[in-house]
């Protein structure tokens, strides 16, 4: 039991001072034993004792990391997804992203804007329903992180990741592109609009609006764990 007393001193002595990554990740096992010269069954001990105490955190295949587990951490996006459906998915977003694009006739930046138009029209460009879907979903990311609030962004990056969960692969049963009159263009329109005049009202209701035209051809399809969900 002493050696692994002390390779837990070991441990907690070489975390006081070292230099990790920004996320916190430690070395691999492998490095840490040639560092702290420990064996391996040692440190697996030792770093068990950790994290039952909240020092540290393990995920598989990704590493350990400093500090209490995350709360993301122990809801992972297939767990939520697997939980959900399409419309719970956009009754989340109708609370969210009208209040990300009000921010984001706030706080845009010039570069924000010039992404925005750019995702628009990629989008009426797009040969296939994939690529507009890309452009769709960096239109909205945009949106967010134009808002300038961290921890609204990471809110949203969460629950975008949900919604690609639920939807990703679905097939579509009616053509291979958007059509040329496609309603989220001019809706997509509105919102970047609005944001481009700071008019933070009119970027709320254009994304409300968006938001709930989706939803609505989501329950008017009458296959709402089935439906694909771009916009």
């Amino acid at each position: 039991m002493g050696s692994v007393e002390s390779a837990l001193t070991q441990v907690k002595a070489w975390l006081a001072q070292a230099d990790l990554a920004p996320d916190g990740r430690l070395p691999p096992e492998r490095e840490l034993c040639d560092v702290l010269g420990v064996s391996r069954g040692e440190l697996r001990k030792a770093l068990a004792k950790l994290e039952q105490d909240g020092e540290i955190w393990r995920q598989v295949g990704k590493g350990t990391f400093l500090g209490p587990r995350p709360i993301e951490a122990f809801l992972s996006i297939a767990t939520i997804a697997k939980g959900t459906s399409p419309l719970e998915v956009m009754q989340a977003r109708l609370l969210v992203e009208p209040m990300l694009a009000r921010e984001a006739a706030i706080n845009a930046t010039g570069a924000h804007l010039d992404e925005m138009h750019r995702c628009a029209r990629l989008q009426r460009e797009a040969a296939t329903w994939r690529q507009y879907e890309n452009a769709d979903n960096r239109l909205h990311r945009t949106v967010a992180e134009a808002a300038g609030n961290s921890v609204l962004t990471a809110l949203f990056d969460q629950l975008n990741a949900v919604r690609r969960a639920v939807v990703w692969g679905r097939r579509r049963n009616n053509s291979d592109r958007p059509s040329i009159d496609h309603h989220s263009f001019a809706q997509h329109d509105a919102i970047v609009r609005a944001i481009v005049e700071r008019d933070q009202e009119n970027a709320y209701k254009a994304m409300y609006e968006h938001l709930t035209k989706v939803r609505d051809n989501l329950l008017k399809s009458g296959s709402a764990t089935d439906l694909k969900m771009p916009g």
